[in-house]
């Protein structure tokens, strides 16, 4: 992810923060950072492209003419920040209706695909999600037809199934194929066509790559992973907002040194993990007392989070590139 190319823009916190030394209050001040949404261009492209099959769906409702859906696919690594962009997307789009307990129509389903992923068990999770739970026990096929038939009685227009890739894992060609005939069978459907966003890891692309019909169906987007030389200097500007937002601004001596490329290593290159990371530095440093942010309060976070020796601390090390960050995370991150 090259943020050079296109300026990193963070939402300004509305009425900033007055921090006190209190514990209380610094947990207010990490509560109004995590809940904080850093804009990014995949995530300008993600709501362009979402806006625009709204839309058409819509129009195409309106004058009751049903057209063959489409898909977004976003796809990234675990600490991406794939789940955030998909809450940004479904909580702030203009007009959306969301699943509501007594509402009868909605214009999305969002649900995680349940684990270990079967056709069936998939199914199941999408009548849960639509109110609509199985009583009794019934075939994969009489399943699936439920869920059309309940797509349509609540006028759904999008479907979410997120870690998406879990449903191509571990599936012989047979069932691999069943599973991409089902999703196309959502899109093509002649009384009520569903679109799909489907989000997960790069595994996801080999669901999307198994078949040319479906692939020519789906808008891949596609989170990169930072650049360690490319992407320093925006990552300084990021840290900085954030900081100067409580009150803690990064100290000259901390922007001097190497810190912004320790923190992309220790994020494994991961926007959101880096943001998490980060978060957890200013919090060290205000629980610490101090008067501003430095690379002992990342090496601090860093520890709480992995339980590393100071070997291994990718703040501390001298040869921090060598370390594999995600087998001292133990995959957290993971969306």
């Amino acid at each position: 992810m090259t943020l050079a190319l296109i300026p990193v823009q963070i939402l300004r916190l509305a009425g900033g923060f007055h921090v006190t030394d209190t514990g209380q209050s610094i947990a207010r001040s990490m509560l109004m950072l995590r809940t904080h949404f850093a804009h990014h261009p995949i995530y300008e492209q993600l709501e362009g492209q979402f806006e625009r099959l709204l839309s058409n769906r819509r129009v195409e409702v309106d004058i009751g003419k049903a057209r063959e859906a489409r898909a977004i696919a976003l796809i990234g690594a675990s600490g991406s920040g794939k789940s955030t962009a998909i809450n940004r997307l479904l909580t702030k789009t203009p007009d959306l209706i969301l699943p509501e307990e007594g509402q009868d129509y909605c214009d999305i389903v969002s649900l995680i695909i349940p684990s270990p992923a079967t056709l069936k068990s998939v199914g199941r999770a999408i009548l849960e999600a639509l109110g609509r739970p199985l009583r009794r026990e019934r075939t994969t096929d009489a399943i699936w037809e439920l869920v059309k038939a309940f797509l349509q009685e609540r006028k759904v227009l999008f479907l979410h199934l997120d870690e998406a890739q879990d449903i191509a894992r571990h599936q012989t060609p047979k069932e691999m194929q069943s599973v991409i005939n089902t999703l196309k069978s959502l899109m093509q459907s002649p009384s009520w066509p569903v679109g799909l966003i489907l989000s997960g890891t790069p595994g996801l692309k080999d669901l999307l790559n198994y078949d040319p019909q479906l692939a020519r169906r789906v808008f891949p987007i596609e989170l990169p992973r930072l650049s360690p030389l490319g992407d320093i200097s925006e990552v300084r500007t990021l840290v900085g907002f954030y900081s100067k937002e409580v009150g803690i601004p990064w100290g000259p001596e901390t922007i001097a040194s190497d810190v912004a490329t320790r923190l992309v290593h220790a994020a494994d290159r991961e926007f959101g993990l880096l943001i998490e990371i980060t978060i957890d530095g200013i919090e060290e440093a205000l629980h610490s007392g101090a008067s501003s942010l430095a690379i002992e309060h990342f090496a601090m976070a860093f520890s709480r989070r992995s339980g590393c020796i100071a070997g291994l601390n990718p703040f501390l090390a001298d040869d921090f590139e060598r370390i594999d960050v995600r087998k001292l995370l133990g995959r957290e991150g993971e969306e």
